[in-house]
Order: structure tokens, then C-alpha cells, then sequence
């Protein structure tokens, strides 16, 4: 397999005519923000945008975005955004890549677009959406693409493939080969043959559970599960899970009916997006089994299904917040919250504490760890194979999961026959060329995270990041003096305030003669010492006795006036 890193400091060269280049800027080494951009002839065609949820390293940041930086100049050079399906890892960034250029085509299925067109309602923007299905084929300036059925945890997920003057490229999306789907609606694979046939250049394979070995656990074993577990249930039952999944959707529903229960949407996303399900089709809710919100409080506890987000331990979702007991549902005693998800890597402290949480109120939690009630989206190892035996592909070129993810994919990849130096394990920014049948790796450019904070967009740096998890791990002191550059003596201070502390600031009296003779000494050695080296004097001392001291590194702000 080809490593990247070494590539990670040299600048692509410029594209040659009829060359494919593939950047990917997202979705590589992380479980989210997948992004693809794919360029040949001066013309640039992008696969999915979404985005990745901040881990608890990241404290106050909404979202994480791709790094537009690489396009943000030709956007009128690209010809679309293929849209692969309508989970928020690769459709969440769609508003905030159109507040760059509106008129920027959308292309996906007829799900997928109403998702988006939903989320760019909330920002102002109507956008210019092409609908496709499986099978259609359509040219998008150099790039003709065909779109191809597969199956996933959400419907009308559609595989994309590429044909250029550079080369071919299957792009999975999101997938798996559930042979009994609740839609009925199975990964084509006659259709993945086909394009074996014809030939497969380079060949973009979801990677999530690519080091999962066998098969990934059919949709339909989970419905008895659900149907059981509300036969046993005397009070109410509270089920969480991500806002777009149809199907587990539809599985609650269907058990509430067998149960004589109400559902109630908890949720704004969940709302809307079921709203949008009901209404083309993809969602079958049986007559009058819907409650509003505002009347669970009248219904009998033991006819109520609420249906919520917040399965991930999101903080502002609403099963946290009933956990947290800041919503107007109030868990309690006798009520049973079943997570009908599988934990995303990084959120497990999150997810615990939400569990934590709601079995101190009383509730008894069912979660994937204690119960059959989720299988997972992503196809495994076995499954993975099948499609690289019918594809044949020259190149592979892993995507969608962490760095042991993209391994695990590749290692299945050369399995199958494909040669070693032919499988790219790219990190985002990572840029690959591709051109006679050969992929190669060709630089890197600049691809870093981009926060959400608040109304914020990518005005939040690392270093700021980092300065908030300083901040919340280890205190913060300012120090206060002032200085007499012309006699070389303390006026006034030094005066400290620390904060975060559990002693008193009586214990750094020690400290204070110290910070007055180092400066007296800097400013008596050199009149010349510049305000900001004399801070750093303050610092450089003040750090060392804290660290010596209390065994604490924290956020220290030196402040140095002249009299």
C-alpha cells in the first residue's frame, strides 16, 4: 500500500490535459465531513459535503467543516456536487458551501435533495437542485456520471461513476448489502459488475466497517427486537436515534401499532425530516398513531412511544437535555430509553454520560451494547470483498473512516488481486492523479478544520482551541505590574488573579518578589526590553512555579504597563 505522509509537505504539480485529478478534502482518517473533489480539463465536479461533530477536546464548537480553502477561487469552474445520500456526514455542509456561490447544482436522488433543500430553507437559500435516480446517466461538462443503487440506513442512497478522458471512478458513497432491505431496494450489484466489465480506473470504497469481519446484520432482525421490547414495557418508552433514519423510524412506528401506542417526534430535525419521509413516500405512518409534543403530557404513560434525537449524546439534542432534566419531558422512574444507534468514535464519553444520566432519573437504557437494536449502515469486510471480486479495479483508494478503517479497506483490497502499489491510503488534502489506468500520488494541499462557533465560520483556530482546553483543564492567572522603565522599579503589583483554583490566591505571595526582582533585573540590564519581552519574563516565571508548586500548567496572561 502507498502511504501518503511523505507527500504531505510537496506542492501537486499543474494538471495536465486529460489527467483526473482526485483531492480529497474530508471523510479521510475522521467519520464525517466527507468531501471529494474531482477535476479534469480545467472543470471541477465535488462528491458529498458534509460535516464532522466536535469531540470533547473541542469545547464550544458546533460543527466542523471541510476546508473550502482548495476551491474557494474557481468555484465557477465547478459543474456540481454529487450528493451521494442525506445523512448530515455528507450533506451538512452544503449550506455553507453555497454561501460561497448559490448557484452551484445540486445532484442526488429525490430524498437526498429534499433533506437539503429543508436545511437551506433555514438559511435563505434556494438552490438549484437536478434530481437523478439508479441507472440514469448524465454529463456534468467533462465528467459523465452514472448513478447506481445501494443500499444504507437511510433510502435513496445512490453510488456514483465516473467516466472522464482521464480515467474511471466508482464512488460507494455510504453502503452496505442488506439482501432483505425494509425498502426492498438492494446495492445493485448487476449493475457493479457491469462496470467491472467495462473497466474500474480507481475505485473510492466506503471504509467504515471495513475491519469488521463477515456481514453486516440485516435491517429486518431489528424490528422483532423492537416489537418485543415494547411488549414488556408497563410505562414509557423514549427511542433515540439519528433524525434521518428512515427505517429505524419506520420499525418504531410499526412496533407502536402492534402496541396500541401514540408516537410523538421529539426534536426539530426529527420533525422535519419525517415531515419530508411522510410526504414522498419513503415513510408508511399508520393513521393516527402521530401525537403533537404540547399533548403527551395528557396521554397514559403506558400508550406513548416519543420518538428523539439525540443518540450520539449531542449536548443540545433532546435526549441530553433529558437527561440533563432541562426539557419539558421529564424522565423518570419506570420509563425505558432504548439508543437505536451504534456509538460513532469519539462520542462514547458523550453517549455515556447521556446513559448515566437518564438511569440516575430512574430510566432503564437499552443500547446496542445490552440488545439487538441497531445494525449498522456500512458494509463489512465480507461484503467489501464481494464488490472488489465483481470490480476488478486497477486502483483503490479507501475512503469514509479512520486511518485503521482505511488500512483494514486496503489490506481487503490487495486480498482481491489488487497490486500493493496500486492502493492509496490518502490523508485529507492528499492529491492523487490518475491518467492510463495508473493512480498516483502526486503532493498534498493545504486541508485543516474548519469550526462552527455560534454564528462564527472558520474564525476559530487550533490554537484557540487549544487555549479553551487550557482553560478548562488547567486555570488561569493574570498578573498585573507596573513598571518604572527610567528608575528600573515596580510601581505597582505584581497583583495576580487566578481562577479555576481550588487554593486561595494568598499562596502566590511566594511567587511575587520573584516576579518584581526579574523584572527589576530585565528592565535594569537592557532599557531597551520591549513591553512583550518583559511579559514574557513574567510568564517564564510564573509558569515554573506553578508547574513546580501545584503541578498545574495553566493559561497565564502577564500584563506590563509603564508608569
Amino acid at each position: 500500500m502507498i502511504e501518503t505522509a511523505d507527500s504531505a509537505l510537496k506542492t501537486p504539480p499543474v494538471l495536465e490535459e486529460d489527467t483526473l485529478r482526485i483531492v480529497p478534502l474530508g471523510g479521510l482518517g475522521e467519520i464525517g465531513r466527507n468531501m471529494a473533489v474531482f477535476e479534469i480539463n480545467g472543470k471541477l465536479l465535488i462528491v458529498d459535503c458534509g460535516v464532522l461533530f466536535p469531540e470533547e477536546n473541542q469545547p464550544g464548537v458546533d460543527l466542523i467543516l471541510p476546508d473550502f480553502s482548495y476551491i474557494q477561487d474557481r468555484l465557477d469552474d465547478v459543474v456540481g456536487v454529487v450528493l451521494t445520500h442525506g445523512h448530515e456526514d455528507h450533506i451538512g455542509a452544503v449550506p455553507y458551501l453555497l454561501r460561497l456561490k448559490q448557484d452551484i447544482p445540486l445532484i442526488g436522488s429525490q430524498l437526498t435533495l429534499a433533506l437539503v433543500e429543508a436545511k437551506l430553507q433555514e438559511h435563505r437559500i434556494k438552490p438549484f437542485s437536478f434530481t437523478v435516480t439508479e441507472g440514469q446517466v448524465e454529463q456534468f461538462g467533462p465528467f459523465e456520471c452514472e448513478f447506481v443503487a445501494v443500499n444504507h440506513s437511510i433510502p435513496d442512497a445512490l453510488a456514483v461513476f465516473i467516466r472522464t478522458a482521464g480515467g474511471t471512478v466508482l464512488h460507494t458513497g455510504d453502503f452496505k448489502m442488506d439482501q432483505l432491505p425494509l425498502d426492498g431496494r438492494i446495492t445493485d450489484l448487476r449493475a457493479f459488475a457491469r462496470l467491472g466489465q467495462e473497466g474500474v480506473d480507481l475505485y473510492m470504497a466506503d471504509s467504515t466497517n471495513a475491519d469488521v469481519p463477515g456481514f453486516t446484520t440485516a435491517e429486518r432482525e431489528i424490528g422483532p427486537v423492537l416489537e418485543a421490547l415494547f411488549g414488556k414495557v408497563k410505562k414509557r418508552i423514549i427511542v433515540a436515534s439519528f433524525s434521518s433514519h428512515i427505517h429505524r423510524v419506520q420499525q418504531v412506528l410499526d412496533a407502536a401499532a402492534v402496541h396500541n401506542r401514540k408516537v410523538c417526534f421529539v426534536g426539530r430535525s426529527m420533525v422535519r425530516n419525517m415531515a419530508i419521509a411522510e410526504k414522498l413516500g419513503y415513510l408508511t405512518v399508520p393513521e393516527g398513531i402521530l401525537v403533537d409534543l404540547k399533548n403527551v403530557d395528557d396521554m397514559p404513560d403506558d400508550q406513548l412511544v416519543l420518538m428523539s434525537t439525540g443518540s450520539q449524546g449531542e449536548p443540545m439534542a433532546a435526549l441530553s437535555r433529558m437527561a440533563n432534566g432541562d426539557h419539558r419531558i421529564r424522565v423518570g422512574r419506570g420509563d425505558t430509553v432504548i439508543l437505536a444507534s451504534s456509538l460513532i468514535p469519539g462520542n462514547e464519553n458523550a453517549v455515556f454520560r447521556v446513559i448515566n444520566g437518564l438511569m440516575k432519573l430512574g430510566a432503564d437504557v437499552v443500547h446496542k451494547g445490552n440488545a439487538k437494536i441497531h445494525v449498522s449502515g456500512h458494509a463489512s469486510a465480507g461484503e467489501l470483498l464481494y464488490t472488489y471480486n465483481i470490480l476488478k479495479p486497477k486502483n483503490a483508494m479507501p475512503v469514509h473512516g479512520e486511518t485503521r478503517h482505511l488500512i483494514a479497506n486496503g489490506k481487503l483490497a490487495e486480498a482481491t488481486g489488487v497490486p500493493a502499489q496500486n492502493v492509496i491510503l490518502a490523508d485529507d488534502g492528499t492529491v492523487v492523479d490518475l491518467r492510463n489506468g495508473k493512480a498516483l500520488v502526486v503532493g498534498a494541499v493545504e486541508c485543516g478544520l474548519v469550526y462552527v462557533d455560534g454564528s462564527s465560520v472558520g474564525e476559530i483556530t487550533d490554537t484557540d482551541i487549544k487555549d479553551r482546553v487550557i482553560l478548562g483543564e488547567e486555570g488561569f492567572i493574570s498578573v498585573i505590574t507596573v513598571v518604572n522603565r527610567s528608575t528600573g522599579t515596580i510601581v505597582s503589583g505584581p497583583e495576580i488573579h487566578a481562577r479555576g483554583f481550588a487554593e486561595d490566591d494568598a499562596v502566590f505571595d511566594e511567587i511575587k518578589p520573584k516576579i518584581s526582582q526579574a523584572l527589576e533585573e530585565a528592565v535594569t540590564s537592557n532599557k531597551d526590553h520591549t513591553t512583550y519581552q518583559l511579559q514574557q519574563v513574567v510568564r517564564r516565571v510564573v509558569g515554573t512555579w506553578v508547574n513546580r508548586r501545584l503541578r498545574r500548567r495553566p493559561m497565564i496572561v502577564p500584563v506590563v504597563l509603564e508608569a
